[in-house]
């Protein structure tokens, strides 16, 4: 009888819905929410996602959204010994949906400055390494500087906080007044309430082994294919799935977990836009090019030259990059002033209509439980705009000090345009999930390396206001993303703040280590290396555009250039048209996104290929259980994810340490190895 009056309590409150389930849950003060073993936890999942996007940075610089992952790794770790604690009479706290939104705050924020700490992009791009391979009339002291732990520590802490303090004064007005979705919080914060909840906890249960299942099984597939890869070229990373020829032009599966993993997140559109990508670059549009050689560039060049081949498929990628991002600025400010116009005009018209829903009393109680808790701990004006003066003060004496290239004037500038900046970006988040952080760096760049002069240092006086604009813009959205979690989980919007600036100043300590633990063990920006690190240079190459012009390209180059920027614009017209035109069989799902296109104009096909086989597998998976396939995605791909990414230490440490792997596995076409065996049987005699 006992069992199954339990048994109908659980099923009774499996069937309830919104707030309603949490009802007999007491929320604790924010004091509470964040605590030791939260911070604790997010510490350890912090590194292990700095890890994750650093070599995602690093290889091809496509990074998912993070957010479910990291909530789903809070939850798992957290619930784990908790549940140890438990059983030895040590638990005081119950774990609850809150703590699990401040982990998942906190890690996120860290791993957010991985992104927005440019050391694959901006940073890399100052390096005088990079600044050799693409050679150029930028090629100067001045317009370069050597990376060292010392003065990135003390940029990101200058840039990194200054975001977080221009938004606060709005968030009652983007999630309260406007009620923006901010998509990958709201399903944030569905995972975790589902989370806390009988049956949620019996599918997280199963969910977080399936997690570990995959996280062991990439960890030690990884570990299985380092015996093979002795030196360049060898192992399964370098298997001519296609043959040998399709493999010289980049078209072969590289045995990636990561990208599989990746692309079971991401979007089929966004996997097969890269593919198609590989296919007309490396496919037709290069091995065209290089027949110019001697005609279009001199056939003296250097391959890495920026005046030979290399500047085609750099600037050309720089192009569709440009175009993607100028239509995605312009479409996302002025969808923020329609916006914004329909609200005003909502505010003063009557409001007349009834809510249809099938449960108004539902939701009603939900929004009034949700606001409540939600403007219960307020964060006071005063202390947002103070915090913003203060910080931006303090940022501009740094930054001009660090950057002798960029005057407290050019900094001063950035400061007053980028709030305005971060509200249409947080914005148009809240609409899209779509941050343009990259896009407004890239502008940033343009127009202050062309205002400092190459003489004066303008390409790194370029990308460092590229790292000042995308710290403000990056944080302030992914901070209002957390808003929403927060509102969504009852969780105070002090204890998402506090636990946003916590997880930044992890982020400000772990990625540059996390960055300088690859930087010394590999060879970062060589193109045929194991990280390419590609948005280095052409982020470099938006710099030195912004202070040589147009003269620096190779001839034709800028023709191709141009017809590839409004190809990018024209590719999202013609979506965003169908989008909104054409709902009956919805063909915008097919037209391919113009900035997936350009990013294997640099790399190659073989991580597109990776990600694709990410999508089959879920494409396959969910024709034959989608309920399921939702469910488990995540998980799975998670574990991949982290699994090879974590074997990235052991890996780091052992190319550090001189120790290479036992057996180099190459393959060879049947005339060259017929050439090395007579090589070898004329040695022994």
């Amino acid at each position: 009888m006992g069992g199954d009056n339990l048994r109908e309590e659980i099923d009774g409150e499996d069937m309830l819905k919104g707030e309603e389930a949490f009802k007999k849950t007491k929320v604790l003060p924010w004091t509470k929410q964040i605590t030791v073993r939260s911070v604790v936890t997010s510490f350890a999942l912090s590194i292990v996602f700095n890890f994750i996007v650093c070599k995602l940075n690093l290889t091809t610089g496509v990074i998912p959204s993070l957010n479910v992952a990291a909530g789903l790794l809070g939850f798992a770790v957290l619930k784990s010994y908790t549940a140890v604690l438990k059983r030895f009479g040590f638990l005081h706290l119950p774990f609850t949906r809150q703590e699990n939104t401040v982990i998942q705050t906190c890690v996120v924020a860290s791993s957010g400055i991985a992104f927005s700490s440019g050391t694959a992009s901006y940073i890399l791009g100052m390096s005088p390494y990079i600044a050799a391979q693409g050679g150029g009339g930028g090629d100067t002291p001045i317009n370069t500087k050597t990376l060292n732990l010392k003065w990135m520590f003390g940029f990101l802490f200058a840039v990194s906080f200054v975001g977080l303090f221009s938004i606060v004064p709005l968030r009652k007005m983007m999630i309260l007044k406007y009620k923006l979705t901010y998509p990958s919080g709201t399903a944030t914060a569905h995972l975790i309430n589902s989370f806390h909840t009988p049956k949620g906890a019996k599918l997280a249960k199963k969910q977080v082994s399936l997690l570990f299942k995959s996280f062991c099984g990439s960890f030690l597939f990884a570990l299985f294919q380092w015996f093979f890869a002795a030196a360049d070229e060898c192992g399964f990373s370098s298997f001519p799935t296609f043959g040998l020829q399709a493999f010289k032009k980049k078209f072969y599966f590289d045995f990636s977990s990561t990208y599989v993993g990746v692309g079971m997140i991401c979007p089929y559109i966004i996997n097969v836009s890269l593919l198609i990508g590989a296919i007309i670059s490396w496919g037709g549009l290069w091995p065209w090019i290089a027949k110019k050689k001697g005609i279009w560039y001199s056939a003296d060049l250097k391959d890495s030259s920026l005046h030979g081949l290399q500047g085609y498929k750099v600037f050309i990628a720089i192009a569709m990059i440009l175009g993607d991002g100028v239509y995605h600025c312009v479409y996302m400010l002025t969808k923020t002033g329609l916006s914004l116009v329909e609200q005003y005009s909502q505010k003063k018209a009557t409001l007349s209509v009834t809510c249809e829903d099938d449960d108004p009393q539902s939701d009603e109680y939900d929004e009034k439980i949700r606001t409540e808790y939600f403007l219960k701990d307020q964060i006071p004006m005063w202390v947002a705009c103070s915090g913003y003066v203060v910080l931006a003060i303090v940022s501009i004496i740094a930054v001009s000090h660090i950057f002798h290239q960029l005057k407290w004037y050019h900094i001063l500038v950035a400061y007053l345009i980028a709030p305005v900046l971060a509200f249409c970006n947080s914005y148009g988040c809240g609409l899209t999930d779509w941050s343009l952080a990259s896009n407004y760096g890239k502008i940033a760049i343009l127009i202050f390396s062309g205002w400092v002069g190459v003489d004066h240092g303008g390409v790194i006086a370029g990308l460092a206001s590229c790292g000042v604009m995308m710290s403000i813009v990056s944080t302030a959205s992914d901070l209002m993303q957390d808003f929403k979690t927060g509102y969504l989980t009852l969780a105070s919007p002090r204890s998402m703040f506090f636990s946003q600036v916590l997880g930044t100043a992890m982020g400000c300590v772990i990625t540059p280590l996390v960055f300088w633990f690859f930087y010394k063990a590999y060879s970062i920006g060589d193109p045929d290396g194991s990280y390419p690190a590609p948005f280095g240079l052409v982020y470099r190459g938006i710099s030195l555009l912004g202070v040589e012009g147009f003269s620096s390209l190779p001839k034709n180059c800028l023709k191709l250039a141009i017809i590839f920027f409004f190809l990018a614009i024209l590719i999202n017209i013609i979506h965003d048209l169908l989008r909104h035109y054409e709902t009956k069989y919805r063909i915008h799902r097919f037209v391919p996104n113009a900035m997936c296109l350009a990013i294997p104009f640099y790399l190659g096909g073989y991580f597109a290929i990776d990600m694709c086989i990410g999508s089959l597998i879920l494409y396959v998976w969910e024709r034959r259980n989608k309920q399921k396939a939702k469910d488990f995605c995540p998980a799975l791909a998670s574990g991949l994810i982290c699994g090879e990414s974590l074997w990235g230490i052991p890996a780091a440490i052992l190319a550090l340490a001189g120790l290479k792997a036992p057996i180099c596995m190459k393959f060879l076409s049947a005339p060259v190895n017929d050439r090395v065996q007579a090589f070898l049987d004329a040695g022994h005699q």
